[in-house]
């Protein structure tokens, strides 16, 4: 839509591994462009993964993704080759943790569920 967030683009320091983690914890597909350049669709929001020794992380300025889940114990982080950064804690309205995946790359998972 006109004037509105369309796509997103993350770097990746491993894009294979980045796949495989995406695919294990939330069942993304995606598209490759190449060997330095992977996209997914239809997950809330499109984007894409490019080949790049940089990472996203709050510390350094980097905006923080949300996902969404009904419930946050099953979300699978660790088991899918991420790491848990910041353990579950609770703010007005919910709980969530943050991850990183093996890129190195900051997100966050939040659930209103079990308050």
């Amino acid at each position: 839509q006109h004037e509105k967030i369309d796509y997103v683009e993350f770097p990746a320091t491993d894009i294979e591994a980045t796949k495989a983690f995406f695919t294990a914890t939330f069942n993304w597909q995606f598209e490759d462009y190449g060997p330095d350049y992977t996209a997914f669709s239809n997950e809330g929001l499109d984007g894409g993964f490019y080949k790049s020794d940089q990472t996203a992380t709050v510390a350094a300025g980097s905006s923080l993704l949300i996902f969404y889940s009904k419930t946050l114990e099953e979300t699978k982080i660790e088991a899918a080759g991420g790491r848990i950064t910041r353990p579950t804690f609770s703010f007005p309205g919910g709980r969530r943790f943050h991850f990183t995946c093996p890129s190195g790359n900051e997100y966050a998972v939040w659930s209103d569920n079990g308050l």
